[in-house]
């Protein structure tokens, strides 16, 4: 099999992740992209997740269309759920992959993926089928997270291991955690030569803040599809992912904790 067949997606759609991902928006996810949107265009949401980044988008964009596609269905039910809350009509879903989307080529003036290509199996391959379906003089925009630059304070020896742990367990599935570092690297050896490079942070230090993210992975780390892939893969046993847990909801109760989770974002002009 190919890259793109054999990677698997590390986190699933468990309540701790879908708890994250339903808090990103095109203002703290996607603000590198905002000066290029403007009404009319129409616009591929690569990897929607719960659609709350395609529905920022579908508005922005209005009376332009947004298509977002993922692929799994069973996320694709709380997307539309989101658009229909919000009012939107604008907006299309469908399951996809991006190593073999199914558009024509030149279908859309934006081809979008927020946290999509450290996951995939090819991500050269994914940025090629991304700029196949952008029009010319259209935008691909991508932006990854990249695990080996999360840093935190104070330090905590359990955050060190689940650091570790998860990295370790994202590679295993064919992802690339460190994906941020290298969006340039893959925009060059996928054929672009218009590039714009630039990076973006999340910072969690308010109390309300901390308790949020800390929460959220310890939910992650002992309940999610990724707790299960580091049990399965013989990388963590249930004791050890109890263990960090414990460290991620310690660590949040410290009264100076902050933690900075890094991007890597690409503006690639088709």
């Amino acid at each position: 099999m190919s890259p793109a067949e054999t990677a698997v997606y590390t986190h699933g759609h468990h309540e701790s992740v879908l708890r994250s991902h339903t808090w990103r928006t095109v203002e703290n996810s996607a603000a590198y992209l905002v000066p290029s949107l403007h009404a009319g265009l129409d616009v591929l949401d690569v990897g929607c997740g719960p659609g709350t980044i395609t529905a920022d988008l579908a508005a922005r964009v209005a009376p332009g269309r947004v298509t977002a596609v993922d692929a799994a269905e069973d996320v694709l039910v709380k997307a539309r759920a989101v658009a229909a809350e919000r009012g939107l009509g604008n907006v299309e879903f469908a399951v996809a992959d991006v190593h073999a989307l199914d558009f024509p080529d030149d279908s859309f003036d934006i081809v979008h993926a927020h946290q999509v290509l450290q996951h995939v199996g090819d991500p050269v391959q994914a940025l090629r089928e991304m700029r196949r379906v952008c029009r010319p003089g259209g935008v691909v925009a991508a932006r990854d997270s990249d695990y080996g630059a999360f840093t935190w304070f104070p330090a905590h020896a359990g955050l060190d291991r689940w650091q570790d742990l998860y990295r370790k367990v994202a590679r295993s599935n064919g992802g690339e955690p460190d994906a941020g570092r290298r969006l340039l690297s893959w925009a060059h050896e996928a054929g672009f030569a218009d590039v714009t490079a630039s990076a973006g942070v999340w910072s969690f230090a308010g109390p309300d803040e901390r308790t949020w993210w800390s929460g959220m992975w310890a939910d992650r780390t002992t309940g999610s599809g990724y707790a299960r892939l580091a049990v399965d893969g013989g990388h963590a046993t249930r004791e050890e992912l109890t263990e960090i847990a414990g460290a991620w909801r310690t660590w949040g109760e410290e009264p100076d904790a902050w933690f900075m989770v890094p991007h890597g974002e690409i503006l690639c002009r088709a």
